[in-house]
């Protein structure tokens, strides 16, 4: 275990460097951070003297070691913008991320279990094909067109739901507001969380109903069936508990996909989370923010990962995560 995490930590901080490099590539790229800051009426004389002064005139190199110099002490520079250090603005977005995907997650775990177990134990059953259907639609619709459907028909057509922003919030602990503990903080969360949900959740039900099939298929299956043992015993203890190992594996990669990729969502109905700062700090050339998102999410891909390699081990104790026989 121990040379697994050894060697876990030393992937993770060459992907955590290949990261800085090309988030610092594309901040060479995304326009001029001065001309948004200054406006207009700036001559150009004192722009390139705030050239100087925010070191954008450096050599690449030069930029990227004094951010790297930074960050290994957890500061990841300073927004431009929001003329505050960068990771304390990411943080201050997070939870609206975090918690858009959490709710997606519990939607996506209550979903796709039984729909994925009833799919394989009666593949041929109409319920099954509209399952395998409707999972192959959700995966062909892009996220955005599924969220414009959304608040087409439930806050355009029918005024159930509201159609935008995270509604009353209340602080949970400081620097962490949330919806989650009113009402009107829950309806705004509905629409987003589907939206997400619409292009995991066919995934996942496909996964689990493969993996399925092919455990149900095994010797130890006919055996415990055979023995006697009540058929939900059979499906859940000796079946699914065998198919969580991909699916563990799936589940950790995309959790990081969301936390990384609800940029469309949050940006269609205007929540203020990580994705709806990012389209901002392009927009505004604020590219020490892009950089600091991009290690941020970097980290947050790395650490999701890891745990899922632990979890490995306690999920079937004969994994040998560290590689040895």
């Amino acid at each position: 275990m121990f040379a697994f995490i050894i060697r876990r930590i030393s992937q993770a901080v060459l992907v955590m460097l290949v990261i800085s490099v090309i988030g610092f590539a594309i901040k060479q790229n995304v326009g001029d951070p001065v001309r948004e800051i200054t406006g207009i009426s700036v001559s150009a004389a004192e722009r390139e003297q705030l050239r100087d002064q925010l070191g954008l005139n450096d050599p690449f190199p030069v930029q990227w070691a004094r951010f790297l110099g930074k960050a290994v002490q957890g500061d990841l520079g300073n927004s431009f913008y929001f003329k505050r250090p960068a990771l304390e603005v990411i943080l201050s977005k997070a939870p609206a991320t975090l918690e858009l995907v959490l709710a997606t997650s519990i939607i996506i775990v209550l979903l796709s279990v039984p729909m994925g177990i009833y799919a394989a134990v009666k593949p041929k059953s109409w319920l099954s094909r509209f399952f395998m259907g409707a999972s192959i639609v959700g995966v062909s619709i892009p996220v955005f067109l599924t969220a414009i459907l959304l608040i087409y028909i439930f806050s355009v057509g029918l005024g159930w739901l509201p159609s935008y922003g995270r509604g009353q919030l209340v602080t949970l602990f400081p620097g962490w507001d949330t919806g989650f503990l009113t009402k009107d903080g829950l309806l705004h969360l509905v629409m987003p969380s589907l939206a997400l949900t619409s292009i995991m959740l066919p995934l996942f039900i496909r996964l689990i109903r493969a993996e399925m099939k092919e455990v149900l298929e095994s010797e130890y299956i006919k055996f415990a069936i055979a023995k006697g043992l009540r058929p939900w015993r059979v499906l859940l203890v000796h079946g699914f508990k065998n198919t969580l190992m991909p699916v563990i594996t799936v589940g950790g990669v995309q959790l990081g996909t969301m936390i990384a990729f609800t940029i469309l969502t949050e940006t269609v109905f205007q929540w203020k989370g990580m994705g709806s700062m990012f389209i901002e700090a392009v927009e505004r050339a604020d590219s020490s923010l892009m950089v600091a998102y991009l290690v941020f999410v970097g980290f947050v891909f790395v650490t999701v990962n890891t745990v899922v390699d632990l979890i490995y081990g306690l999920v079937n104790p004969m994994v040998r995560v560290a590689g040895r026989k």
